[in-house]
């Protein structure tokens, strides 16, 4: 339900429904492979609720800003395995936070994207959950319409989460700056050079803790965190063509 506009502003509200798939091995398993003890299946279609209520305006000349709060609530959470690879259903979940995007176009060449958003994830037991994101942000410049050349800068972080259920593992932030320089030939023709990690920051894309065994170490194995880094600085030439 939208309401509205008055003074360039409108309110809504939106309420929601959907499914996420869990892993189809988990649907017909009957026993577990690595203990030979019955397993338990999981359901194939796990339902989710969502809620969110915010406003979106154009009341500053040139810029759209939308904020909104939400709550998302699911039937059972993914949870990724470490040692397995693979992902097993996990307690009901819920998630509550909010979004704020803005979008300026100060000049008809240039535009400008702020962006920040903030989730609380929990178990319904109140644990959290291991790997889930909690405040990220991004700000963008991009110019264009302003002769051939084209080009634009995006810097993005992604905040500290919980690795483990009870938060006394966390990951550290990630901030990266990534851009481009354009030129255009033809309306159809443009070449671009892309440059990634333009800061050539030391940071993961993606951590997880679980225990692993490395030669040397115990039997048993040793609880650490697992990362994949982000590549280094690194620069791409494109050449696009449109027909």
């Amino acid at each position: 339900m939208i309401f509205g506009p008055w003074a360039k502003t409108e309110y809504y509200v939106n309420l929601g429904g959907g499914f996420h798939s869990n892993d189809a091995r988990g649907t017909t398993i009957s026993v577990d492979p690595k203990s030979g003890l019955a397993a338990d299946r999981v359901t194939p279609l796990v339902r989710s609720k969502g809620y969110e209520a915010g406003l979106r305006t154009a009341i500053i000349p040139g810029l759209q800003s939308t904020f909104n709060v939400y709550q998302l609530n699911m039937d059972s959470e993914l949870v990724f395995l470490g040692d397995a690879g693979t992902t097993e259903a996990g307690p009901a979940s819920r998630r509550t936070g909010f979004e704020f995007a803005n979008f300026h176009a100060p000049t008809p060449w240039l535009t400008i994207d702020a962006d920040v958003a903030y989730a609380k994830a929990r178990f319904k037991t109140g644990d959290r959950i291991p790997g889930a994101v909690e405040g990220v942000g991004s700000l963008s410049a991009a110019v264009d319409n302003l002769g051939p050349w084209f080009g634009s800068l995006q810097l993005r972080y992604f905040g500290p989460r919980a690795l483990t259920e009870d938060n006394s593992v966390r990951s550290n932030n990630t901030t990266i700056l990534n851009g481009q320089l354009g030129y255009k030939f033809h309306k159809n023709v443009r070449v671009a050079l892309q440059a990634f990690n333009l800061l050539d920051r030391q940071a993961n894309a993606i951590d997880y803790y679980y225990t692993s065994r490395l030669p040397g170490e115990p039997a048993t194995g040793v609880d650490d965190k697992h990362f994949h880094p982000i590549e280094p600085r690194s620069l791409r030439v494109s050449l696009t063509s449109n027909f």
